[in-house]
C-alpha cells in the first residue's frame, strides 16, 4: 500500500471538482483559477460529493508491479498540489543582484537586462502572474510546476556566481561565497 496514495485529499469550499473516468482526466476550479490533470491509467480516482473528498485507489494485485505505488502517490500529490493551488496560489520570489542589472515586464514578455550585450525577452506562460519591484521578481499563480519552472528558467539566463555574488537567485537561497585568488606573498 501506498502511505501517501490512501490519504484522501480533502476539498475545501469553494472548489469544483470534476472527475471524468473515461477520459482520466481531472478538472479543479476554484477562486485563484482552474487546473487540469490526465492521471495514470493504473490509479482510479474518485471524488465523493457527499465527504467532500478525492480517494485515488489501485488494484492490490497490481501496487508491487513496477512503479505502480510510485504513480499511486504522485497522482494524490498532484491533486492535492492543485488543490491547494487553486485555494490559496504559489508564489516564487527571485532577485537580481548586479549593477544596472533589471527586469521589467513589457505584455505577455519579461525583458530581463542581465549584463549582456543584448536583452534577453521571455515569454510569461499562461497563468503565471509576474510583478516587478526594483530588483525584485514574484511569480504567483495556481500551478506549482509552471510557476517553479518559470522560475527555474528566469534563473538559469543568469545563474548567481560565487566571487561576487552577481546573477538571479531565489530570494531565500543562499550562495556560498569563494575567496578568489590572493596576489602577493
Amino acid at each position: 500500500m501506498s502511505r501517501i496514495g490512501r490519504k484522501p485529499v480533502t476539498v475545501p469550499a469553494g472548489v469544483k471538482v470534476q472527475v471524468n473516468a473515461s477520459t482520466r482526466v481531472i478538472d479543479v476550479q476554484g477562486p485563484k483559477g482552474k487546473l487540469s490533470f490526465t492521471h495514470r491509467p493504473e490509479v482510479k480516482v474518485a471524488y465523493s460529493d457527499a465527504d467532500k473528498a478525492i480517494v485515488c485507489d489501485m488494484d492490490p494485485a497490481i501496487v508491487e508491479l513496477g512503479s505502480n505505488k510510485a504513480f499511486w502517490g504522485t497522482t494524490r500529490s498532484v491533486l492535492n498540489g492543485m488543490i491547494e493551488g487553486v485555494t490559496k496560489g504559489y508564489e516564487k520570489k527571485l532577485e537580481i543582484v548586479g549593477v544596472g542589472w533589471s527586469a521589467r515586464v513589457a505584455g505577455k514578455k519579461i525583458a530581463l537586462t542581465l549584463g549582456y550585450a543584448n536583452t534577453i525577452e521571455l515569454m510569461i506562460p499562461a497563468g503565471v502572474n509576474v510583478n516587478v519591484n526594483g530588483a525584485l521578481l514574484e511569480l504567483s499563480g495556481p500551478d506549482k510546476q509552471a510557476v517553479g519552472a518559470f522560475a527555474s528558467q528566469i534563473r538559469s539566463q543568469r545563474k548567481p556566481e560565487p566571487y561576487n555574488g552577481k546573477g538571479v537567485k531565489y530570494i531565500d537561497e543562499v550562495i556560498q561565497r569563494k575567496q578568489g585568488k590572493a596576489f602577493g606573498s
